[in-house]
This record gives structure tokens, C-alpha cells and sequence, in this order.
């Protein structure tokens, strides 16, 4: 975890940031649909820490992630990166920023081009940026590859001729080619083999220190969000329910959702290994939200005014916010 990062100013801000893909054409006049990946969130990433961003598949974890790198262009709300708007920055300007923002991808099979060596790879970054000739970029290459464990020689070879945690370094040394200053991790070890997820994150963090790096750090375990992150906020149905520092999870979450995602978590105790399913039922559609709190159907603790009014995202204690009527 970081250390310091406590008083920086916000790298990353979001504030009312939504987005919403429409399905459907409306064939024969039939009504158009939106589905609501991200509804109305605000978030900021501090500068120097690691902010993990956990909840169940389809919450809008990875949506959001984009959102905040403008890889998307949100339906409403403001992207503000080192104080400035970048909501609506044209490709110019956001190719400039890139520079500065970054994203490892959850599958490094489909998100590196196999037509390309890794060294072609790598040097894309420079070449884009103009920042270096041809022997300077292979030097740059080179070292990159060292920086992730990989060996200069690699840099001839194809991504199919690499195994999963080696062609996902190689994705994590394309993110760093350009020497970021935040960099959106989205699920980077979920595609991998178990043993080798701990490797990867050593390393993600192990580069953070080396080069002073900012996190977003987007992931569906929340015991290891809270292992490696400084604050969490917790996701569902496209709207955060809870943020708060990680330490502050490991006695009990405050949102019934973080509560059920905490029970969840897997347990070193044979007596243990049986326990009942943390949440009934399933996520509800984003094409028809709830009413009211989002996790209300699914809530044990669920009263009339969670299916009519929805609690507003407030400090409960210092430094920690939830979304429930009754915290």
C-alpha cells in the first residue's frame, strides 16, 4: 500500500459521471432502451494512491474504468485530470494525454495484436509520441522488458509464444512504454492461472513504487482489492454504495452489499467451507434498474423506503461513505 498519499490533491475526478448504451434500433416504432452502465458517480484518485474498485461482473466496474481514461465519452457528468476538464478534449489533445493515463487490459491474448512482434509492440508507444528514433526506441525496448522481468531478447518473438502472466507483463510494460502517472488496472489477473496472479500483482506494485504511479485498480476479489489498495469503494448496478480506507473493511463492511461481498471471500477453515450463498438472487437488469437503493430485492435488511427512495452516498464515520437509509 502507499504511503503519503493521504494529503495529495486528486489526480483522477469524477463527479455525476453516467453512461448509457442504447439497445435496440426501435424496430417498427418499438421504444429504444437505454442500459445504464454507470449512473451519477463521484470519485476521486489522490495522488500516489491505489484506489480499488470492486463489485460483482456487469456493476460497471470496467466501464468505469474507461470513462475515467475518456476512452469512452461519458452520456453525462465531468472527467477532471490534474484539475483539468477533460470531458470533452478532442483526439489531438486526448492523444497527448496518454502520455500521462494508462490501462492494463484484463486479457493480454486479445488485447495485444498478434500480427506484431513484442518489440513492435513496445516501440508503438514511441513512435506514436515521436519521442525517439529507431536504435533509442530499441533500447527503450529492451529495457522495458527488464523492467518486467522479461529478457531483451523476447522482444523478437510473437505474443502466442508467451504464456499468460509473461504476455500480461508485456502489456503492463506497454502501459508504463510512456511513463504514465496513473494507470487503470482493470482485472489485470483475472484471465490468469492462480498461481501466477500473486507474481503480477508483486510486480504492478513493485513498478508503482519504482516510478511513483497512481492506481485505479478495477477488480471482482475483494480480498485482493483490499490487500493491495489504500481506499475501495464498492460498486453496484452502476452507482458506488461504499468508500472507505481498506483497513476499515477488515472488521465489517457498512453497506449490506460490502457485508454479503465480505462473507462471500473464501476461508482458510475446513469447519467453514460450507457456508450458505452471501446474496440471494441476482444482479438486476441495467436496462431496468430498481427503484429506490439498487440492492434493495436483494437485501436481508430491506424496509419500505429502500424500494422508494434512494440513499444518497454519505459520510457515515470519518473517511467513509455508504449508501444506505439505515447507517
Amino acid at each position: 500500500m502507499s504511503q503519503g498519499y493521504q494529503n495529495a490533491e486528486p489526480l483522477l475526478k469524477l463527479e455525476g459521471l453516467a453512461k448509457s448504451f442504447k439497445v435496440g434500433t426501435g424496430f417498427l416504432g418499438s421504444r429504444k432502451r437505454f442500459l445504464k452502465a454507470v449512473d451519477g458517480v463521484d470519485l476521486a484518485v489522490l495522488t500516489g494512491e491505489v484506489l480499488g474498485l470492486v463489485g460483482e461482473s456487469g456493476c460497471g466496474k470496467s466501464t468505469l474504468g474507461r470513462l475515467a481514461l475518456r476512452l469512452l465519452r461519458p452520456s453525462a457528468g465531468r472527467v477532471f485530470f490534474e484539475g483539468a476538464d477533460i470531458t470533452d478534449l478532442g483526439r489531438r489533445q486526448l492523444q497527448a494525454l496518454r502520455r500521462q493515463m494508462q490501462i492494463v487490459f484484463q486479457d493480454p491474448m486479445t488485447s495485444l495484436n498478434p500480427r506484431l512482434t513484442v518489440g513492435s509492440l513496445l516501440g508503438e508507444p514511441f513512435a506514436i509520441h515521436g519521442k525517439y528514433g529507431r536504435a533509442e526506441t530499441g533500447r527503450q525496448v529492451a529495457a522495458l522488458l527488464e523492467e518486467v522481468g522479461l529478457r531483451p531478447e523476447h522482444a523478437r518473438r510473437y505474443p502466442h509464444q508467451f504464456s499468460g502472466g509473461q504476455r500480461q507483463r508485456i502489456g503492463i510494460a506497454r502501459a508504463l512504454a510512456l511513463r504514465p502517472s496513473l494507470v487503470v488496472a482493470d482485472e489485470p489477473v483475472s484471465a490468469l492461472d492462480v498461481s501466477i496472479q500473486a507474481q503480477v500483482l508483486n510486480l504492478l506494485m513493485e513498478l508503482k513504487e519504482r516510478f511513483s504511479l497512481t492506481y485505479l485498480f478495477v477488480a471482482h476479489d475483494l480480498s485482493v482489492v483490499l490487500h493491495l489498495s489504500d481506499r475501495v469503494a464498492v460498486m453496484y448496478l452502476g452507482k458506488i454504495v461504499e468508500l472507505a480506507p481498506a483497513a476499515a473493511y477488515t472488521g465489517q463492511g457498512q453497506h449490506p452489499y460490502t457485508q454479503a461481498l465480505l462473507a462471500a471471500a473464501p476461508v482458510a477453515d475446513p469447519k467453514r467451507r460450507f457456508r450458505p450463498p452471501a446474496i440471494e438472487g441476482d444482479v438486476a437488469s441495467p436496462l431496468a434498474p430498481p427503484p429506490g437503493c439498487r440492492f434493495h430485492p436483494r437485501c436481508p435488511e430491506r424496509q419500505d423506503i429502500c424500494g422508494q427512495q434512494e440513499p444518497p452516498l454519505r459520510e457515515v464515520e470519518p473517511g467513509r461513505l455508504c449508501a444506505c437509509h439505515f447507517r
